[in-house]
């Protein structure tokens, strides 16, 4: 890994059709948030921001403290998730490389996930690598500098979805990566993700 990506882990949400704070659910004793910072660290950026908001307190207090970790409070987050997005943009604004960008509800997400996008990025002419959905892109992606930058056009509770569909086929690096359709809006998420090891149970 080189050091010219900037990588966000989005962890402002409210969780509402969960009714409690998804980031303090636990994988292996440790909590999404604080697992989905490691691995993002693991990549080696060179800014590391992590995005919070409903919660914040409770949710920073699970991270380790670590000079490379940068905590951002999203005053807006009740506005979804292009809230979170455009502070990140505003906090990277002279960061001219690509931001490898993440949630934290995917508790199957590992290492190799976000290196395969970070090398597939680098194989494209669109410097854009996501995971896909089905048909539709989704994250964790990287986003060219480019294309991070149209940001502003976000709101609401929408990300860069729309922007990277729109990108030629042979453009944007594709992975498919089943694993990470499993996220957690629901208490019926809960109950399938601890049955299936992905979520430690409990609490």
């Amino acid at each position: 890994m080189t050091a010219t990506h900037a990588a966000i882990v989005l962890a402002a949400g409210g969780s509402t059709r969960l009714g409690r704070p998804k980031q303090l659910l636990r994988r292996g004793g440790e909590s999404l948030v604080a697992r989905t910072v490691r691995l993002a660290a693991e990549t080696r950026p060179c800014r590391l921001l992590v995005m919070l908001g409903a919660c914040h307190d409770s949710v920073a207090a699970t991270l380790v403290p670590s000079p490379r970790v940068e905590l951002h409070e999203v005053p807006d987050w009740r506005d979804g998730l292009s809230a979170s997005l455009v502070a990140a943009a505003h906090a990277l604004r002279a960061h001219r490389g690509p931001v490898l960008v993440t949630g934290i509800d995917q508790p199957a997400l590992g290492a190799l996930h976000l290196r395969a996008l970070l090398d597939g990025s680098r194989s494209v002419r669109s410097g854009c690598a996501v995971v896909m959905h089905g048909e539709r892109p989704g994250a964790p992606a990287v986003l060219s500098h480019l294309l991070f930058s149209q940001v502003d056009a976000l709101e609401g509770d929408r990300g860069f979805g729309a922007l990277l569909a729109a990108l030629p086929e042979d453009a944007l690096f594709r992975l498919q990566a089943p694993s990470l359709a499993q996220d957690i809006d629901t208490p019926d998420d809960v109950r399938r993700l601890r049955a299936a090891g992905l979520l430690d149970r409990g609490d």
